[in-house]
């Protein structure tokens, strides 16, 4: 058995999709019941290969971009599966790029719903292909894998999928990257080439308003500030996307504006120490598909106030402290209680630490290759 898999939009591997493609190709076995190879775009043959060294990276698409790539899957994709001989194709990133049709069985990967998210009046940005095929293109896989209970649901509810063609298969967690770490003795965190003035707290996402909800959490931290005249700092940590101009907009008028930090992109590497640094890890979103930085925090030992939105609780569970995202006096208190309460902050570690153990990226990569071997 041949399998193919799609890495375009995996994002080079820099994102939560190309993670997911990253921690699942370096646990492959190579006795699988199946060879697998890879197709993509040119520029990321040798980010893939370093993950999955002996297989084999077909690059396709020659030309860069969004729409010749969307091109490429309706009029290019099923001849390239044909001349390949796939038995069947995997689609790591199913909610952001498919084939309208496809000569072999089709499994992907559905890590949210985001596009989708919101009002109507939002959503016409995504255009009739989005509202209206996209949804026709999801129907037409042969199993889809939503990331947790909530994409599934929504691929119910909003794509008309199946129940019985979906099944719930979480992201995992790499424990031999994010762990606890003791504190650094220094009053400053050192991560080249940045450097933060501890203590911080801390929100990883790309900076994209509003789903992200950065200027609500700007509004909390200048109530927490009000509240504590604690030396805190508010770290942001990612690249700017859609709407980043309203929260950097928020961050100036803030009267704390010396004490909030966005730092673009950062390297994944380095994300560890980042976490280990701060003193609370705060995730404001109004939308999250599974929510990864939240087991990333717990893993690292550090203890995380989230919004009660989308899957955010399906992930933590009862270890995090919820607030509504939509109420910056609510999302303060939690950042207050984390930040006086010493009793509920070490519960919250505690808690978040044996959250993490339900979490498992071999367990994960296990029943994947069993439902793409499967159908």
């Amino acid at each position: 058995m041949k399998v193919g898999i799609d890495t375009f939009s995996c994002d080079s591997g820099r994102s939560g999709v190309g993670i997911y493609l990253m921690q699942l190709l370096k646990r492959i076995p190579p006795s699988s019941g199946a060879s697998y190879e890879l197709f993509g775009w040119e520029y990321d043959r040798f980010i893939f290969k370093e993950s999955a060294p002996n297989f084999e990276f077909v690059p396709q698409c020659r030309m860069n971009g969004r729409f010749p790539n969307m091109a490429w899957h309706v009029f290019q994709y099923s001849k390239f599966v044909r001349k390949r001989a796939y038995s069947a194709c995997f689609f790591p990133a199913a909610h952001k790029r498919l084939p309208y049709n496809s000569p072999c069985p089709t499994i992907g990967t559905v890590h949210d719903m985001a596009r989708y998210w919101g009002t109507r009046e939002k959503m016409d940005y995504v255009g009739s292909f989005l509202r209206y095929i996209f949804p026709n293109v999801l129907r037409r896989m042969d199993k889809i894998i939503a990331v947790s209970g909530f994409v599934k649901q929504e691929l119910i509810d909003i794509a008309n999928v199946r129940e019985s063609r979906i099944e719930v298969v979480p992201n995992g967690i790499d424990t031999t990257k994010f762990y606890p770490r003791p504190k650094n003795e220094s009053s400053i965190v050192l991560i080249q080439p940045f450097s933060f003035r501890q203590p911080y707290i801390l929100y990883i996402s790309r900076i994209e308003h509003p789903v992200k909800n950065h200027v609500r959490l700007i509004a909390a931290f200048n109530i927490f500030k009000d509240r504590t005249h604690y030396p805190y700092r508010l770290v942001c940590a990612g690249s700017d996307s859609i709407g980043a101009e309203k929260v950097k907009e928020a961050a100036i008028k803030s009267p704390y504006r010396t004490d909030i930090f966005f730092t673009g992109h950062f390297p994944s590497d380095s994300l560890p120490a980042l976490y280990a640094g701060a003193d609370m890890v705060v995730i404001p979103s109004l939308y999250e598909g599974f929510g990864l930085g939240v087991l990333e925090a717990m893993a690292c030992g550090i203890p995380v106030a989230c919004a009660r939105a989308a899957s955010l609780p399906e992930t933590a569970e009862h270890a995090a402290l919820y607030f509504d995202a939509e109420d910056p006096e609510d999302m303060a208190d939690r950042m207050v209680t984390l930040a006086t309460n010493h009793n509920i902050y070490r519960e919250c570690r505690s808690l978040g630490l044996e959250r993490v153990k339900a979490f498992s990226w071999d367990k994960c990569v296990e029943r994947t290759l069993q439902i793409i071997q499967e159908t």
